[in-house]
């Protein structure tokens, strides 16, 4: 069986997100370069880490992070990535009202969970068999993820940058101890990989 992993961007400051996410700033009201200009510009040295974050079998999401829609689903939305969204598997998006799964290019179908993590992470499970599932964000999603203890793999992806407010990783996570797996710093970010310790 693989391993459960999450992959965030954050700041020097923790957040991953800033305040006030909207369709036109996924991210909130911080320059989202700031957080993930490491994945674009500097593509060669952190090369291993994105294609770490897309090495599983399925993908489990928070609604923030699958768009803007706030409430009932009252728009066609699929997704902030285009017709081809980079998962190419499964997706399971945590949300409290239902809705059709969303077949995309590339082999992405998105599906929509109402009955929470457990469920949520059960589906994944079944879907990706012997592969990796991620925990891909938002932040909120993956806190509420480490505080059920079901992350086997926490790996930040801190850059450079002071964001203020906005959602932080750990917010809300009883306290624990953390394994320090790896530190690699590049140009733009520093990669830590972390595992809860476990009795």
């Amino acid at each position: 069986m693989g391993i459960v992993f999450s992959d965030l961007a954050v700041s020097a400051d923790g957040f991953a997100t800033g305040l006030n996410q909207r369709e036109e700033a996924p991210f909130g009201d911080v320059d989202e370069n700031w957080l993930h200009g490491w994945m674009f510009h500097a593509q060669e040295e952190n090369k291993a880490e994105v294609d770490a974050i897309l090495d599983s079998g399925a993908t489990i999401m928070g609604r923030n992070m699958f768009g803007p829609v706030r409430g009932e689903w009252d728009r066609d939305w699929r997704g902030w990535w285009g017709p081809n969204p980079p998962y190419h598997g499964p997706v399971f998006v945590l949300t409290h009202y239902a809705h059709d799964p969303i077949q995309m290019e590339g082999g992405t179908t998105f599906h929509f969970v109402t009955d929470g993590i457990h469920a949520a992470m059960e589906q994944a499970r079944a879907a990706a068999g012997d592969g990796n599932i991620s925990v891909a964000g938002g932040p909120t999603t993956v806190n509420e993820y480490l505080a059920a203890g079901l992350i086997d793999e926490l790996r930040l992806h801190v850059t450079a940058c002071v964001v203020g407010a906005g959602e932080r990783v750990f917010d809300g996570v009883p306290p624990q101890q953390l394994e320090r797996v790896s530190v690699r710093p590049t140009s733009l970010v520093t990669h830590m990989v972390y595992r809860p310790v476990r009795p």
